[in-house]
């Protein structure tokens, strides 16, 4: 019985290569990685400008799919041009690591009013309240908090990132490129391509505004 677990063991051992499993991301290791990083993202994964996003406690798993997909062209980012081409799967698996153990910072939300389609201005805020948190059942909007939680912290596990705290105009421009086609790795369901379809500008701008103050 002791040789036949054994021969298990070994068996399965041999699998894992042969499917190019990955150790669990060192943190430590990732951080001694991630010095290129830093210029965009910041230190700690808390970027200072919109255009690039906050890193920091978005999540392992996201993380490693986000870089996977722009290492090999299914999510085109043009600041992130051969930043990835020599990394292997174990330092995406540790800079997830790492930027995942850091605490995200808040963006906050602005007190600011959006246009909707019929010419009325409303609070952004309150309408980016609503969509968040019941979505909108006339277009077909699910809530947000489905995928992302009430808090807006996501689920790690089923790799659905934070968005509480991530910069309004980054989230915004991803709801666009998901909403126009231009970002197309949300997996073969579409989840977000079909929820970004049914969104207007005016939503697209409240909710996000709204997340970037939410924690």
């Amino acid at each position: 019985m002791k040789n036949l677990f054994k021969t298990a063991l070994i068996s399965l051992s041999f699998v894992l290569l042969a499917n190019g499993a990955v150790a669990a991301g060192d943190a430590a290791a990732g951080e001694a990685n991630a010095g290129a990083c830093a210029a965009c993202h910041g230190s700690d994964g808390n970027s200072l400008a919109a255009s690039f996003p906050k890193l920091a406690s978005l999540g392992e798993k996201y993380l490693i799919k986000q870089m996977q997909d722009i290492k090999s062209g299914s999510r085109p980012v043009v600041e992130m041009t051969g930043q990835l081409d020599s990394m292997s799967d174990q330092d995406i698996a540790d800079l997830a690591a790492f930027y995942s153990s850091k605490a995200m910072q808040l963006s906050g939300a602005k007190e600011m009013e959006v246009q909707m389609g019929t010419g009325a201005m409303v609070d952004a805020i309150a309408l980016g309240t609503k969509v968040f948190r019941a979505g909108n059942m006339e277009t077909s909007v699910p809530a947000c908090t489905g995928c992302h939680s009430p808090s807006g912290q996501g689920n790690s596990p089923a790799g659905y990132p934070r968005l509480g705290g991530q910069h309004a105009g980054y989230i915004e421009k991803q709801l666009r490129d998901f909403r126009a086609g231009n970002r197309t790795n949300d997996g073969d369901n579409k989840v977000m391509r079909d929820v970004a379809a049914h969104m207007s500008d005016a939503e697209i701008i409240a909710v996000s505004n709204y997340i970037s103050g939410l924690h």
